[in-house]
């Protein structure tokens, strides 16, 4: 089978936010910490939100949102397109992501490599796939009527596994880099992400993130899992609701060597702390990416 490229965009990194002389780190905003997010005064400081949650026709979220953005750079990031499914991304989710980006202007649009959807059952899941050749064809087509609808560059996630699949034709890391190459996407990179699918997968964190093409990624995430309450250190659940792990912050740190400063989101979903001990975080991966590369290591 012979991959069908069906866009034309270009593979370049995305535009980097306002704010400092080079790529910054930023927050996932929480409501809890819209006026802390106001006040904020760290230089280069960016925002990210999940699109679903604003795809409102007006309220205090939006009120909210849009008097962040008056201040702060902006990043949407979707949970609900389910590009590696078998159906077309939805064209009502499409025109109301659309309408928030066109209103917004955010400088990083992002998406799950996964699935969530079957005709009309909606998984409150991001699922896995067989990595077939016919399934790459299937999430080029559905990033390429995303970009198309959106009018612009999508980065795409790559996921956290905790289940070996069986009917693989391909590495996830050749999907990713036949993806760019068809469509012109480019992508985020969650390094907690690459950490968990390793341990959970017994495969090398660090030559996954080697073979990615590095001038594709636009964005990196970080965050926080924890071990499974069975299984232990063997089954690393993607939970966002800890600090980033030494073992994530190492893992970062060769990220950068190989990929160089992107702006770098810390993610916190669960067990959410006060707004200084996120700022502690982001303060720390803004500082790693102007460290040079034998100081990190040290």
């Amino acid at each position: 089978m012979t991959l069908q490229p069906v866009a034309t965009l270009p593979v370049e990194p995305v535009p980097l936010p306002p704010g400092g002389d080079g790529p910054t780190a930023g927050l996932g905003l929480k409501a809890r910490h819209y006026e802390d997010a106001l006040a904020a005064s760290a230089t280069g400081l960016w925002f990210e939100v999940h699109a679903e949650n604003y795809m409102v026709t007006g309220g205090p979220r939006l009120a909210w949102l849009e008097a962040i953005r008056r201040d702060r750079p902006l990043s949407l990031h979707g949970v609900g397109l389910s590009l590696a499914g078998f159906a077309p991304p939805d064209s009502d989710h499409l025109a109301r992501l659309r309408g928030l980006i066109d209103r917004f202007q955010p400088f990083v649009v992002s998406e799950h490599l996964a699935w969530s959807r079957h005709d009309t059952t909606y998984h409150p899941d991001l699922l896995p796939f067989p990595r077939t050749r016919a399934r790459l064809q299937r999430i080029v087509d559905n990033v390429a009527r995303t970009q198309d609808a959106l009018g612009r560059q999508v980065l795409i996630e790559n996921p956290s596994l905790y289940l070996d699949l069986q009917g693989h034709e391909m590495s996830e890391t050749d999907l990713l880099s036949e993806l760019v190459a068809a469509t012109g996407c480019g992508l985020l990179l969650d390094v907690n992400n690459v950490h968990v699918t390793a341990n959970n997968m017994g495969t090398n964190a660090r030559a996954y993130i080697d073979a990615l093409p590095a001038a594709a990624v636009g964005e990196i995430h970080l965050a926080g899992h924890t071990p499974d309450p069975q299984q232990g250190q063997a089954l690393l659940i993607d939970s966002h609701d800890a600090p980033v792990a030494e073992s994530v912050w190492t893992l970062y740190a060769h990220t950068l060597d190989k990929v160089g400063p992107r702006p770098t989101l810390i993610e916190r979903d669960g067990n959410v702390p006060p707004f200084e001990d996120l700022m502690a975080e982001r303060d720390r991966a803004a500082a790693l990416m102007t460290t040079p590369a034998q100081v990190r290591h040290a």
